[in-house]
C-alpha cells in the first residue's frame, strides 16, 4: 500500500513537471516570436532607408553630409542593432524627412510621400511589436517565478528573458549593409 502511495505521487509530480515544462515552452516561444517580429520590422526599416536616400538626393544635390548621415546611422544600425544605434538611424532619419519642408518639389514626389508614409507605417509596427516583445517576456519571467513552476524552472534550464534586446544569433539580416552609392 506504502508503495502504491508513493507511486501515486511520483505520478502526480511528474504530471505536474511536465505541466510547467510544456507552459514554460510555450511561454518562451511566444518571447522568441517577439524578437523574430521585430528582426523583420527591423530589417524593413532597413531595407526602406537607400530607397528613400535615393529619392531625396535627386532632389537636394547638395545636402549630401545629411544623406551621408542616414547612410552612417543605417549601417551602424544594421551592423549593430542596439537601441542607441536604432536611435542615431531614428534621429538622421527625421533629419532627413524634414528637407521634404526645405523642398516642395521633394514634398509633393509622389515616391517621397510613399517613402515617408511606409517608413511611418514600419515604425508603428515595430511599436507594437516592441510592445508585444515586452508582454510575452514579462508573462514569461511571471511563470517561471510563480508556484509550483519556481521549485522547477531552473532544474529545467529555463531562465529570465531580457526585454525588447536581439542578440546575435537572433540579429537575422539586418546586418547585411545595402550598397548605395552618391
Amino acid at each position: 500500500m506504502a508503495l502504491l502511495v508513493i507511486l501515486a505521487i511520483l505520478v502526480v509530480v511528474a504530471i505536474m513537471v511536465i505541466g510547467v515544462y510544456n507552459r514554460l515552452v510555450a511561454l518562451r516561444q511566444n518571447c522568441r516570436q517577439g524578437v523574430a517580429d521585430i528582426d523583420a520590422q527591423l530589417r524593413q526599416r532597413h531595407d526602406l532607408v537607400p530607397n528613400l536616400v535615393n529619392t531625396v538626393k535627386g532632389y537636394a544635390t547638395h545636402e549630401r553630409e545629411t544623406l551621408d548621415a542616414v547612410i552612417s546611422a543605417r549601417n551602424a544600425a544594421a551592423a549593430n542593432p542596439s537601441s542607441e544605434n536604432e536611435a542615431g538611424l531614428r534621429l538622421s532619419l527625421d533629419k532627413l524627412l524634414a528637407l521634404g519642408e526645405a523642398y516642395p518639389d521633394l514634398k509633393a514626389s509622389a515616391n517621397f510621400q510613399s517613402l515617408q508614409g511606409e517608413l511611418a507605417d514600419l515604425e508603428d509596427k515595430l511599436a507594437a511589436a516592441r510592445r508585444a516583445l515586452n508582454a510575452a517576456v514579462a508573462r514569461f519571467n511571471a511563470a517561471i517565478e510563480s508556484f509550483p513552476a519556481v521549485l522547477f524552472a531552473g532544474m529545467l534550464g529555463f531562465r529570465h528573458e531580457d526585454f525588447s534586446r536581439l542578440n546575435a544569433s537572433e540579429k537575422g539580416v539586418v546586418d547585411q549593409v545595402p550598397n548605395v552609392q552618391f
